[in-house]
């Protein structure tokens, strides 16, 4: 019997019960329930009403996200029961458009089978829906970050398109079987191409970002349960994508050219340029994804979100914790509460941990 397991599976309980208004003796007999369980198979199975609480939770836990307000309004879909790759893969082409909405982005997670000594199902992908990069003679194609999972995917059968912003497929894998490799329906994703309100140039850049981003590889704990494939999503804060997939160095390094057609010196850091070209690339992903009918939050806003689920969790006595790195906008970040106060980057379960790539 884990003596460890039952703790941690107390720990989630008896607070999440108390949260859920149960009564003291259904906290008593679910305790008492789940030892028995774990005493039998080593392991326990979590309810749907403990598996919903404990997803919405993990989010509320999350050091790193500034969009905590939201994490009761988390749809959570329970996939335990599927155990092939086929099915697998159908479940996230639902959840991928269950949760796009046509642009009225719903945050979302499905889960599958917890890990167990017989069963252990992984999701490849970093998210869902990401941008191929590809090493070339002339340096970089697409996206930078994606390189290495791009090579498994061509290893894999994929057949490579070469081109700045191609859409990976799927990779699936249960135990040790051989990774199956699923390419998503074109007309399931939505992309929004970039433009600005003001420079008629900026839609010959040919820039476009997907609408949802749907972290697909980070293992979700509650009370000693781990499930190793569990998709979640919310919605963009614009400067995800402005100030870090656009423009980053490591990324696709945006800034350079956008300053030069705004006729900026970019000879001289004195000029400021990057700042110039990072505000206007950042109005430009809002704008866009406004005019698309697609949901996206600016940086502002989300502090001012963030604050307010501060208040709320305060009131119910229950303390904030955060990763101020995380938690600060990478654009103008003095101009918001969150960059003056301190932050205990303490884990607090149940929550999202990273995991090893499987490859």
């Amino acid at each position: 019997m884990s003596i460890e397991l039952i703790t941690e599976a107390k720990e989630f309980i008896i607070p999440s019960y108390k949260e859920m208004n149960r009564t003291q003796q259904e906290t008593e007999d679910r305790i008492a329930e789940i030892t028995k369980e774990i005493e039998l198979k080593g392991y326990y199975e979590h309810t749907s009403d403990e598996l919903e609480y404990g997803a919405q939770v993990a989010w509320r836990n999350s050091n790193r996200c500034i969009g905590r307000l939201f994490w009761d309004q988390m749809h959570v879909i329970d996939m335990r029961h599927l155990d092939t790759e086929d099915a697998i893969f159908k479940a996230l082409i639902n959840h991928i458009d269950f949760a796009t909405n046509n642009g009225r982005i719903r945050p979302a997670i499905s889960i599958f089978s917890q890990k167990t000594d017989h069963l252990k199902i992984r999701i490849w992908n970093h998210q869902l829906v990401r941008y191929a990069g590809y090493q070339s003679d002339l340096g970089v194609i697409g996206d930078p970050d994606s390189i290495a999972f791009t090579e498994q995917c061509i290893q894999l059968g994929w057949q490579p398109k070469f081109g700045k912003f191609d859409i990976l497929p799927l990779i699936i894998q249960i135990n040790d079987r051989p990774p199956k490799l699923y390419e998503i329906p074109d007309d399931l994703i939505v992309e929004v191409p970039i433009e600005h309100p003001q420079y008629e140039w900026f839609p010959d850049l040919q820039l476009k970002w997907y609408a949802v981003p749907f972290i697909s590889d980070m293992l979700l704990e509650i009370g000693g349960i781990t499930y190793t494939a569990a998709p979640f999503n919310g919605w963009y804060m614009g400067t995800e994508i402005g100030a870090r997939n656009l423009a980053d160095e490591s990324r696709y390094e945006m800034l350079p050219q956008i300053a030069s057609l705004m006729g900026l010196n970019t000879k001289s850091s004195i000029s400021l340029w990057k700042d110039k070209a990072l505000v206007e690339l950042n109005i430009a992903v809002l704008h866009s994804f406004r005019e698309n009918g697609v949901s996206i939050v600016d940086h502002h806003t989300a502090a001012q979100q963030f604050k307010k689920f501060e208040e709320n969790e305060t009131e119910e006595g229950r303390p904030v914790t955060g990763n101020w790195a995380w938690l600060i906008s990478p654009l103008s970040p003095a101009t918001s509460h969150v960059f003056h106060k301190p932050y205990k980057n303490e884990i607090v379960k149940p929550n999202y941990f990273y995991q090893k790539k499987p490859y």
